[in-house]
């Protein structure tokens, strides 16, 4: 594969959107990036985000996927993954490259990076929505 490869991407900078065909559609990485992910798939109907971000801070805000589980795998660095149950908060430490938590369908998520933390997510990402920490 040649360095100027249309095959060829960086997480960080393009996205990958899988389709509901299976197939997979490169999407660069803007700060409008998710504010656009509905319009131009449809409301992400059916459609699985496939993403890759850094944190040197905690997250600000809780999330959660109504469209199914998502997985968050941690590349490098240490997090705590916080999901928010029934029977209240369960903290779950990620410290080992690889590492991936199951973050199930609906569950209120957010993270606390101990180390700054590079994490790989596979979000369904159909109705989305985030709040703020309180």
């Amino acid at each position: 594969m040649t360095k100027n490869d249309e095959n060829l991407h960086k997480l960080a900078e393009v996205f990958a959107v899988l389709r509901p065909n299976q197939q997979i559609q490169p999407v660069p990485v803007t700060p409008k990036i998710y504010a656009n992910l509905d319009a131009d798939f449809g409301g992400f109907r059916g459609h699985v985000l496939i993403s890759s971000h850094e944190f040197s801070e905690d997250w600000p805000t809780w999330e959660r996927h109504p469209a199914g589980d998502e997985m968050v795998m941690l590349l490098s660095g240490t997090a705590t993954l916080v999901l928010r149950t029934d029977d209240g908060d369960r903290p779950i430490e990620i410290t080992e490259p690889g590492s991936y938590v199951i973050v199930p369908q609906n569950t209120w998520h957010t993270a606390r990076i101990s180390r700054a933390a590079r994490m790989l997510f596979v979000t369904p990402g159909e109705g989305t929505e985030n709040v703020e920490q309180p």
